[in-house]
């Protein structure tokens, strides 16, 4: 709507954060910040993570047993050995709030003790799984690149310097590997999640559409019907108002019309509300008018007291359309209405002309009214509910005042 002030879009990401899902959110913080607001691990993340600790202690009590055997070694280095392993081991507890700097504190951690080499494989998987492929990329190429310096510095008597370089490098390409399927997992679940939640929305936009329009089409056609029977009562009424010494006859004849307008508008009504109780693809009511029904139309208008001048040019009526033949119906009705309404008294001309493939033209036409005409309350809705007919049957209408007076609704409808 025009009098709306719609509030500004937010510009920032902090701002735009609410409009996402939640769980897009939780794989954004835990791509993008520190997790200071991740939520409380659940049990399946208690079991995860100390499956990950007892994995990495198991490696470390390898790593210790293998220590014992290499003579090669000093008492106290073999103690820092065991001790930083230790610490490695505990810190994967913190593995999933600090990936990055855990896993940055396992490259030079590693490279010194043989007991910490599990808590490096966990550190690595979980830089996969949580980070983008830059930090694993990084991360992992370091790593790749320290194995041979390693096995360099500390050789393993009972297995090939190039047998163990290659096993180990096999191992953290393992890792890394298994960790970037993890992340591509969740990464496709966050996806299938979230076009379900816009696969619902959109849903949901579709009814709320649907049902938006079929109360504009219900409240089009009450103002289309009953405008006309209306304006015929409230017309008939003002004259019974303002001439209370008019002829018997004419006093009758006016009660008559007004008792029959009521009466239309009543069942046109009732045909209204029985179109909305009806079940779908059941059928409520009298038909829907159509172009042969303009005639009865123009009488009945003629009857309430109306000038009006049909002139009919059409080739072939009988082929016209349902559809265009109800907008052509309405638009004259409308019309007739308005002319009631704004000119009394004036002679009003209804032209038709068309012919298959050069399409249905309705014209309607009204000269100025003589005297002045006391003002007539209205909203303006019946002409831009004739111009909505016409643009949805694929035609266009126009309107407004003339050069020489009065006021013409022309409306030209595809036909063939």
């Amino acid at each position: 709507m025009s009098g709306d002030k719609t509030a500004p879009a937010p510009q920032t990401f902090t701002e735009r954060r609410w409009l996402l899902p939640s769980a897009v959110l939780h794989e954004l913080d835990s791509d993008t910040e520190p997790d200071r607001r991740r939520p409380r691990r659940t049990a399946r993340d208690w079991v995860v993570d100390f499956s990950a600790f007892l994995l990495a202690v198991l490696v470390g009590l390898a790593g210790a047993h293998d220590l014992a055997g290499d003579t090669n070694l000093s008492p106290g280095f073999v103690v820092l050995d065991q001790v930083a392993g230790a610490l490695a081991c505990a810190a994967v507890w913190g593995r999933r709030r600090w990936p990055v700097g855990l896993a940055v504190a396992m490259i030079p951690v590693g490279l010194v003790s043989n007991t910490a080499g599990g808590a490096a494989m966990v550190a690595l998987f979980t830089v996969a799984v949580h980070r983008p492929f830059r930090y694993v990329a990084w991360i992992g190429g370091i790593n790749l690149a320290l194995i041979p310096l390693y096995f360099w510095l500390r050789p393993d008597p009972q297995v090939p310097y190039l047998g163990i370089v290659a096993f180990t490098a096999l191992l953290t390409g393992t890792a890394v590997g298994w960790g970037m399927f993890v992340r591509s997992k969740r990464q496709l679940m966050v996806s299938l999640r979230d076009r379900a939640r816009r696969a619902e929305t959109e849903a949901v936009l579709r009814a709320e559409r649907a049902q938006r329009l079929a109360r504009e089409s219900i409240a089009r056609e009450m103002h289309d019907v009953l405008a006309h029977r209306l304006t015929l009562l409230s017309v008939h009424a003002g004259a019974l108002e303002f001439r209370p010494d008019a002829p018997r006859a004419e006093i009758v004849r006016a009660a008559g019309v007004i008792r029959e307008s009521a009466h239309e508008a009543l069942q046109d009504l009732r045909e209204i509300i029985g179109v909305l109780r009806a079940a779908e693809g059941e059928e409520a009511g009298r038909p829907q008018p159509t172009l042969a029904a303009l005639d009865a139309l123009v009488a009945e208008s003629r009857e309430a007291g109306m000038k009006v001048v049909l002139d009919s040019r059409v080739t072939d009526q009988e082929t016209v359309p349902a559809s265009v033949g109800r907008t052509a119906y309405r638009i004259a009705q409308e019309a007739l209405t308005n002319a009631r309404k704004h000119a009394p008294g004036a002679e009003v001309t209804v032209t038709l002309t068309g012919a298959p493939g050069d399409g249905l033209t309705v014209t309607v036409r009204n000269p100025a009214p003589e005297g002045e005409v006391p003002p007539v309350p209205g909203s303006g809705q019946g002409l831009i509910g004739l111009t909505e007919r016409a643009t949805l049957a694929g035609g266009h209408l126009e309107h407004g005042p003339q050069p020489e007076g009065g006021f013409q609704v022309r409306a030209r409808l595809p036909w063939g």
